[in-house]
């Protein structure tokens, strides 16, 4: 007899079964220094934001970082104000001082980072300030708190699930000194495959193979 083909439906279901099991099985990595952050990456690109001018600016933004895409916004009240000098280096940062910018819709990408510190109300940059970001990827959710920032502070994640969001918001304390979360050199991109990609890549061949054997019996 003949043996039945494996069908569109059952690679599909194979497929979807392995995203799920790879999805709860995700880990976040940190990355504090920008050159190793980008040495773990098989490609990526950069957005400087110095396209943009120094005035207020509607949120959502939608970027290009190189030869990819994401979504930048900012809420629940402001949109955003880029910092730092025009015709210079600009920075993202938004009008209301706590208000949180949301990176998201990177498109299947699992790595994100950039310079992270604080600025004032005139946009200059505001020594040793805190922040906190959270990243989610797959069912996992990882969130960092920086200390003493300085405009060089590096701050990446590398999932070996798809990002889905990566949030960014001030530690201010309710009362004291105002300050802003800001943002520059956001890089995006796709790290190097890790030895566990390429078991669970085994893993689904062997399962799509079962299934086969199955529907041929």
């Amino acid at each position: 007899m003949k043996p039945k083909s494996l069908s569109l439906k059952s690679l599909s279901f194979a497929a979807a079964l392995l995203c799920v099991v790879a999805a709860a099985q995700a880990e976040i990595t940190i990355f504090t220094d920008r050159a190793a952050f980008l040495a773990a990456l098989s490609s990526s690109g950069t957005d400087s934001f110095d396209d943009l001018t120094v005035s207020q600016t509607s949120s959502p933004l939608l970027r290009i970082a190189g030869a990819y895409s994401y979504r930048a916004s900012v809420g629940p009240v402001s949109n955003f104000w880029p910092a730092g000098t025009t015709g210079g280096d600009v920075w993202l940062a938004p009008t209301v001082s706590n208000d949180i910018i949301t990176f998201d819709n990177f498109g299947g990408l699992r790595a994100f980072g950039g310079n992270f510190f604080g600025s004032d109300a005139a946009g200059a940059f505001s020594p040793n300030r805190s922040l906190t970001l959270t990243a989610t990827g797959g069912a996992t959710t990882r969130t960092v708190n920086l200390y003493d920032t300085t405009i060089s502070t590096f701050l990446g994640f590398i999932s070996t699930a798809a990002l889905l969001t990566v949030t960014l918001h001030t530690d201010a304390i309710p009362g004291g000194t105002a300050y802003w979360s800001t943002a520059n050199n956001v890089t995006i991109g796709m790290p190097v495959p890790e030895p566990e990609t390429y078991g669970m890549l085994l893993l689904g061949l062997g399962l799509v193979g079962f299934m086969a054997r199955r529907r041929a019996g």
